[in-house]
């Protein structure tokens, strides 16, 4: 496995940050950036001249990872070369957030289930309920199939995303990558990092990833209680104060985002959905911990992989997580590089929501406010 990254920006046009030419042998690239530079149709065109034999894939964001650095207003390629493991690309408009959990197993069943060892899933982040379109692809999986992914994003504005998968930027689309094969190890993990803020509450009311109810009190109501002053700054404010869910005791907490408001409904938007009778409880940031749990989940990823560094880290962290640590935020890709050290290439993008198990053998989930790691080593 071999691996070129490249950097673009209008003002530098590309750089090549590696030394290898990957330009006629890639089979894969990944391309996470900016959202006018993902839709543009001249950026996409120059990679796909640069690299006519690779599947192209990627995805709007809200920063764009590369090594340790976190960039915004730029494109951050990773350019595969795999010397044993065979690539799909399947990919769907999503016409409406109902059709979630079909658009998930549909793309799911269209990938041949022979050989498949991973897949790794690129979204819409605005007009999709995640976690049923997790719950749709995993449906029909075998067990030895993981997957991994993240929800697109715009910056912090949440206005339009989009995802490329063999041409430029589209808005509302799915896009599933399989990877084939018996030498493709993946590693993967999904860890947060935030603080309870008050008592545990039941969820009374709620349709799909809308909650209108917490202990049978308007759930919009009660959350602009608990964080004061920051309501008048919904719905963006609600990146710093998420919510973590769970069906019952024993279970992990799993974290979602407030993407949207009803005022007159009272009620909140999530990106996933929140379950009737499920505990929530409301989180604050702690910038240690954040931090801490970036480099927690690179520590699970390598042992689960039993095996030197990966050939390549892919980095899916949560706007949220940005907003709240603004000038540090470069710490939590340092501290994944820690663990790896300086071998391992790192790529990625800040998204409007994260897309893996917890940990090995835990079931793949929608996750919100996270630092999720897929690691990949071709083994020979």
């Amino acid at each position: 496995m071999k691996i070129e990254q490249l950097s673009y920006t209008p003002e530098a046009g590309w750089t090549n940050l590696s030394s290898n030419d990957l330009a006629q042998q890639a089979q894969l690239v990944l391309c996470f950036g900016a959202t006018a530079l993902i839709k543009d149709p001249a950026v996409y065109q120059e990679l796909k001249d640069r690299y006519p034999q690779a599947h192209l894939v990627g995805c709007s964001s809200a920063g764009e990872i590369l090594d340790t650095e976190v960039r915004d207003d730029s494109v951050a390629v990773t350019a595969i070369y795999f010397e044993k493991t065979q690539v799909r690309l399947v990919k769907a408009q999503i016409e409406s957030m109902n059709d979630s959990f079909s658009i998930g197993h549909q793309l799911a069943e269209s990938l041949p289930k022979k050989d498949l060892t991973h897949i790794f899933v690129l979204s819409d982040g605005l007009q999709i309920n995640g976690s049923e379109l997790v719950h749709g692809i995993t449906q029909s999986l075998p067990n030895n199939v993981s997957v991994t992914g993240g929800l697109s994003a715009d910056g912090s504005d949440f206005k339009e995303t989009y995802v490329i998968a063999e041409e430029p930027g589209q808005q509302n689309r799915v896009a599933l990558v399989g990877f084939y094969g018996s030498h493709l190890r993946i590693g993967y993990s999904s860890l947060g990092g935030w603080d309870i803020l008050g008592e545990d509450h039941v969820i009374t009311k709620s349709e799909g990833n809308i909650l209108y109810e917490l202990d049978g009190r308007p759930a919009l109501e009660l959350y602009k209680w608990y964080v004061g002053d920051k309501a008048k700054d919904l719905p963006g404010s609600g990146l710093l104060y998420p919510l973590s869910i769970r069906a019952e005791e024993g279970d992990e907490w799993v974290v979602r985002t407030i993407l949207g408001i009803d005022e007159e409904k009272n009620a909140l938007i999530f990106a996933g959905d929140m379950n009737q009778g499920y505990a929530a409880r409301l989180m604050r940031a702690d910038f240690e911990r954040l931090i801490e749990g970036a480099q927690q989940a690179a520590n699970i990823t390598r042992k689960s992989l039993n095996s030197p560094d990966p050939d390549l880290a892919i980095l899916i962290s949560c706007v949220g997580r940005k907003l709240v640590l603004q000038d540090r935020i470069a710490e939590e890709v340092a501290g994944v590089r820690h663990v790896y050290g300086l071998n391992t290439p790192l790529c990625g993008f800040y998204s409007y929501g994260e897309i893996s198990p917890f940990t090995p053998n835990a079931k793949c989930e929608l996750h919100n406010q996270t630092m999720t790691i897929t690691t990949m080593r071709e083994k020979l």
